[in-house]
Parts: C-alpha cells; structure tokens; sequence
C-alpha cells in the first residue's frame, strides 16, 4: 500500500472514530477490510502519533478487550475541512482597500502561522533550519526541498499550500514569506514562483544579513 493510499486510510479511520466513537479491532476490522492484523499495526501508529488511545473494554467472564477512540490532538485532526471558511476569509481580507493595511495584515497572518511551529525550529544552522522546516511541512502534505547546492541554502516549496487561493491572489505568496522569514530568523525573497511559470516557488536569503 502506498504512503499516500495509507493516509487517505487512516483519514477514513479518524473520521469515522470521530462520527461513530470508539472501536474495536472487529470493528475496525469489518469498516476498512483488512486483516486484524493490519489494524493492530495502523493503531500501534496511530497511538505513537498521539492521535489515538485505547481503554480496557470488559464484558462478560471472557478475557477483556480494547476500544480504540480518539485524542484530543485526534479529535482537532479528524474530519477538518476549512477550506470554505479560508476562502471567505481570504475574500474579506483582499477586500481592505488600503493596500497598506492590506499587506500588513497578510505580514501579521505569516508571523501567526510562524508561531505555531517556531519551537520546532531551532538549529543555529540556516540550512539545518530549512530542513527542520520541511519535515513540518511533510506533516500538511506540503512537499519542501533544500538546495545547497551553490551559495546560501534555497528553500523549494514544490507544491503550493494554498492552491485555492493563490492561483490568482500574489498577496498570498506574500503571507508564506513573512512565515518563512519568521520561522527562519531571517528575511527571505520569492526568487521563483510558479505563478510565473516556475518549476516551485523558491525561497532565498537575502544576502545582506
């Protein structure tokens, strides 16, 4: 099974943790088709994430089970979609006249998002920083290279974050480099953008710090 088909499988699984409440292995068994064998696996992953915990389950004179159910950290996962609610929101702040105003709240959002990861990303190593970087990224499905190739390290996002709303909207690639530029303690530029026709859209260091 492919790394991408597993997510999807464990999307599924989460989701109907969160409609249905806890599960057992015959349950879960039954729900995706695999052998209890394979479920024992995908939940041993899941707890080691911290996205699932289990609870002895008693009933009758027999040997006790285990029901499965979500975390707190799994239950804020499970079933999320706010892509409208992003949309909307995006519209609003598009709609600010004052293109000032405008880009100094996208700036404000980069620095929020930023603060969500900044313990994460702690190497004194600009490079090391990057790294660190994507591996979070990986986390939101977000593919991220580093190329050192020549010079200071250059951060590749390969696949943009925000599709819906950057295909025609710039100001968006302005709030992703006020995050990386946040995260990465230093000021970046967007050298290459695919909405310029490019391969990725590609952060650099500027060169003066």
């Amino acid at each position: 099974m492919s790394a991408v088909t597993a997510e999807s499988v464990d999307r599924r699984l989460l989701d109907h943790l969160r409609r249905e409440g806890p599960m057992d292995i015959d349950g879960v068994e039954q729900l995706l088709g695999v052998t209890a064998t394979a479920v024992r696996q995908r939940f041993r992953r899941l707890m080691a994430d911290g996205l699932v915990e289990r609870s002895v389950n008693k009933h009758g004179r027999g040997r006790p089970g285990h029901l499965y159910h979500l975390t707190e950290k799994g239950l804020a996962q499970a079933g999320t979609n706010y892509s409208d609610l992003a949309e909307t929101l995006w519209e609003e702040v598009r709609a600010i006249p004052d293109a000032a105003v405008r880009l100094g709240l996208v700036q404000r959002l980069g620095q929020r998002l930023a603060e969500k990861y900044a313990s994460q990303v702690n190497s004194e190593d600009l490079a090391v920083r990057m790294q660190e970087m994507a591996g979070l990224m990986a986390d939101r499905d977000v593919p991220i290279s580093v190329d050192e190739s020549s010079g200071l390290p250059v951060l590749n996002v390969l696949a943009c974050p925000y599709p819906g709303l950057a295909v025609n909207d710039r100001e968006v690639c302005h709030m992703e480099q006020a995050m990386i530029s946040e995260l990465l303690g230093r000021g970046v530029e967007l050298s290459e953008c695919r909405l310029d026709g490019g391969a990725c859209c590609s952060f650099q260091p500027n060169g003066d710090e």
